[in-house]
């Protein structure tokens, strides 16, 4: 018989992502405002592309749609010139207040997330979170969350650790340290976009992907509501492998379904394995 690699230990902590994860179910407040940022500087994006690099920090975000060849070409036809680091400022610049006005709009707790935090403190387990969003953002939305009883244990902003975002793991292992856990192995990082995946994976975390309600389908409630299941099922296929292929270890619907992956990890780590 194959003994196991690893001491059993005990899991202690879930870190989620916030958009897309725990609140706004498609990831609407921030790819929307990106596209309307972009719009005041004469520049037509799409929504599609506006979520490309979502789970970056908003600024690294911006920086990385300029570098898309496409819309690079677009700026230097509109503006004179390839987009500089002083221009991303710019956008930037009219993005923050575009989106400290609207993420009120999108701050909906998606069906199910309050009472599996609830679920998961009555299991003894500490809850943190991170986020893309700059501190500002996050100081706008985080009370009305916890109106809706989403109220993590802790929050990491996108913009306030020098060491950098997604997909680093710095996020991550900033909750872990706050939390005080002590093996990076007894955390879950549940997120819907592939750097949030990449950070946990970076971190050394077990990581969940959330499909349906996140970032990698891009719909709403009322949008899915018009496809065929069909249609919903290949959404969720491409979700899915875009998640795994990032290294999700488990991909869910949405947050509603994480006490059964809660309890198979917690079983797993039982038996001496890890991420």
């Amino acid at each position: 018989m194959t003994r196991p690699l690893h001491a059993s230990i005990d899991l202690q902590a879930v870190i989620f992502d916030w958009a897309g994860t725990l609140v706004d179910f498609g990831s609407l407040a921030p790819t929307q405002i990106f596209v309307d940022a972009f719009k005041s500087f004469d520049m037509n994006i799409s929504l599609k592309q506006a979520r490309g690099p979502m789970g970056l920090s908003k600024w690294q975000h911006i920086r990385t749609l300029l570098d898309n060849p496409d819309i690079a070409r677009q700026w230097q036809e509109c503006h004179g010139n390839l987009p500089s680091d002083a221009d991303v400022d710019a956008i930037y610049a009219r993005f923050m207040p575009m989106q400290i006005a609207k993420v009120g709009e999108y701050s909906q707790a998606i069906d199910g997330a309050a009472d599996m935090l609830a679920w998961l403190r009555n299991k003894g387990l500490k809850v943190g979170s991170c986020s893309g969003y700059p501190r500002q953002v996050l100081d706008v939305l985080l009370p009305l969350a916890a109106a809706e009883g989403i109220a993590p244990d802790h929050v990491i902003a996108g913009d306030e650790l020098e060491a950098g975002g997604r997909p680093g793991p710095y996020m991550a292992l900033a909750n872990m340290l706050a939390l005080k856990i002590g093996d990076v192995a007894a955390c879950i990082k549940v997120d819907d976009t592939v750097p949030g995946i990449e950070e946990g994976i970076h971190a050394g975390m077990w990581t969940v992907g959330v499909s349906l309600s996140g970032n990698e389908v891009g719909c709403t409630k009322d949008e899915l509501a018009q496809l065929s299941p069909e249609q919903i099922k290949a959404l969720k296929a491409l979700a899915e492998m875009r998640l795994r292929e990032a290294g999700a270890h488990y991909v869910i619907d949405s947050v509603a379904d994480l006490p059964a992956v809660v309890n198979e990890i917690a079983t797993r780590l039982k038996a001496g394995e890890r991420p």
